[in-house]
């Protein structure tokens, strides 16, 4: 068998399937795909819900609640507790196949009538305003997190305590505005760091303490910049550095990534791997195409697979957890197998199709909310022969009468659910953060987009009004309604433009400093921020690479590092390649785009600088 080249559906941009693809397909009964693998991701990801909560009426009790569903989103919404409790039937909602309309017709008409959680929490103490998370305690806007104590403005935290301003964190104590960091304590604006502790604004530590400005360093202490200093010396620097001012702290910042372009980066970020290609890949072999995942096995196209484990996958986004044989899904895990084009299915779920929110059952197609059943179409039970039969019929009748979405792209059976059947708008979801656009990008391409809500914030305290210093910070401030900076025309990183109009990170044009808050920055010496949580979120999450690979050599020289945009690294170790004048010549998939400022070098050369 041959590869393949097609052009994608929505995109237009050609991507090949090749032989092992084919088999895939094969072994597991559907069509190649029509769409590219960037856009089968974005597609899942418009389906996850990401960083919002609103206050919407329960239509089960009629009293307020949060849920992750907008008041204007089309959809019934229940308690949790209730949605999961016998006081209704999900079968109630069963129908027959009308096979005088298409299948995603059909199921779009269930999904607005068939009730759904109002979002994913469970065990939490005094931790209210928080979504896809369990197991907090005293927590303030936490999403997708287990397991923490003491934390605000975070998300994908785990084991975490006391800690602000953090994303993708674990084990770890008193970090804040961080991003990837393990086993730390008092970690600051930094990044890529593991078993750290007291280090600032730094990247690509392990086992370091007392560090500042520093990157690639293993087992140092009393580094800044990357140059020792004595401990008396060290201290004496830090203390010059004055951090507890906002100023000042974002001259540091900008000092620090001057330093960071004059060093290496490997080529992706992982270990413990066999035979693969991504970004944020750990202990897997035989994973193509991945980001983000962890003990993942014989798989390809596959996204944030952050609990072990995942065996034989194609096209599998959020989850995992010993699931296997997994298909254009999202949001599916805790042993699950044999899912195809599934939608937040889990807990000992099998051979289910175009479902959604199905729970410990098997061999259901086109299905919501259904728990402990079998052989169910449309949310309607039948035999076991009544339902192949039935579902081969679905099959061939998807294919004679595909579903077309308002930009005529053809749904027939092999896709995934189309995007503008969405209970989400395009910037309420993961996909707005992996895959940005702007309002009129995202309307163009038949996304939806929601405007914010009218806040009608009556400002008390203006952003250039706010302390340098965390010292002249009074106790009053706790409940005050702060304006954010992009709210007061500063550019918007995300669009560059002015950010007060058409700012993408959600921002919230306002924001509240909170007793907790508070009480952190004065510890840890730290200044008040100046942007909202939403934004500050969006800002820490560009220090993640892209979900998006380009094949590249290794950019060292012998000696040195190839020039690039006037920064040049000397190598201090001999190499692999064993000559001081030959350009090393691997050659990787890499996350890191031609025209970016890193100095990327192959995993050989790399360790052989960082010791």
């Amino acid at each position: 068998m041959n590869p393949e080249t097609k052009t994608c559906q929505n995109c237009k941009n050609s991507f090949v399937i090749e032989p092992e693809d084919f088999k895939f397909y094969e072994k597991i009964k559907v069509p190649p795909p029509t769409w590219c693998p960037e856009c089968r991701a974005q597609r899942r990801f418009m389906w996850r819900d990401n960083l919002i909560l609103y206050k919407r009426k329960s239509d089960f009790t009629n009293e307020e609640i949060f849920s992750v569903f907008s008041k204007s989103a089309p959809r019934k919404i229940y308690e949790r507790e209730i949605w999961w409790s016998d006081k209704w039937d999900p079968m109630s909602y069963g129908r027959s196949y009308d096979f005088s309309k298409s299948l995603f017709q059909q199921f779009h008409e269930m999904l607005l009538e068939v009730p759904v959680p109002a979002h994913t929490v469970y065990n939490m103490i005094n931790s209210d305003y928080s979504a896809g998370s369990n197991n907090l305690k005293n927590c303030y806007l936490l999403f997708v997190s287990t397991n923490n104590e003491d934390c605000a403005y975070g998300s994908e935290l785990n084991k975490t305590k006391n800690s602000f301003d953090v994303t993708r964190i674990e084990s770890s104590e008193f970090c804040y505005e961080s991003f990837a960091l393990s086993r730390c304590y008092k970690v600051f604006f930094s990044s890529h760091c593991e078993d750290c502790v007291e280090v600032w604004f730094s990247k690509n530590l392990v086992g370091c303490s007392n560090c500042f400005g520093s990157t690639n360093l293993r087992n140092k202490s009393y580094y800044i910049f990357n140059q020792p200093f004595s401990k008396e010396e060290y201290y004496k620097k830090l203390e010059s550095f004055y951090i507890g001012s906002y100023d000042n702290s974002q001259e540091a910042q900008s000092e620090v990534k001057r330093n960071f372009l004059q060093n290496i980066e490997k080529f992706y970020y992982g270990r413990h791997n066999a035979n693969i290609s991504g970004e944020y890949v750990n202990n897997s072999k035989n994973v193509f195409n991945a980001y983000y995942v962890n003990s993942v096995e014989d798989s390809k196209y596959v996204q944030i697979l952050f609990t072990p484990s995942a065996r034989d996958c194609y096209d599998y986004s959020l989850w995992g957890e010993h699931s296997e044989l997994i298909y254009e899904c999202s949001s599916v895990g805790d042993h699950s197998s044999r899912i195809k084009f599934g939608y937040r299915c889990y807990i000992n779920v099998s051979d289910i199709q175009y479902s959604a929110h199905c729970h410990s059952s098997s061999s259901l197609f086109a299905c919501i909310g259904l728990r402990n059943k079998s052989y169910c179409i449309l949310n309607k039970q039948y035999t076991k022969d009544e339902y192949l039969k039935l579902v081969a019929r679905i099959l061939k009748h998807m294919d004679e009468m595909p579903y077309v979405d308002k930009k005529g792209r053809v749904y027939k059976y092999g896709e995934f659910f189309p995007p503008e059947l969405s209970p989400f708008a395009y910037n309420e979801t993961i996909a707005q953060e992996y895959f940005p656009l702007t309002k009129s990008e995202a309307l163009a391409k038949g996304y939806s987009w929601k405007d914010p809500e009218p806040r009608n914030y009556q400002i008390q305290i203006p952003n250039d009004k706010l302390p340098d210093h965390i010292k002249d910070v009074k106790d009053d401030i706790v409940g005050q309604v702060i304006e954010c900076a992009h709210a007061v025309g500063s550019p918007s990183e995300t669009s560059g433009q002015t950010a007060g109009a058409v700012c993408n990170e959600q921002c919230t044009q306002a924001f509240k400093i909170i007793p907790q808050e508070l009480a952190f920055l004065r510890k840890m010496n730290l200044p008040l921020p100046r942007f909202c949580p939403n934004c500050r979120h969006y800002q820490r999450i560009r220090q993640r690479n892209p979900l998006k690979l380009w094949h590249r050599r290794c950019e060292c020289e012998g000696q040195k590092s190839k020039t690039k945009n006037q920064n040049q690294y000397a190598n201090t170790a001999d190499h692999i390649h064993h000559s001081k004048t030959e350009h090393c010549q691997n050659e990787f998939e890499t996350t890191y785009a031609p025209e970016r400022p890193e100095i990327v070098y192959c995993e050989a050369c790399y360790l052989r600088e960082v010791v």
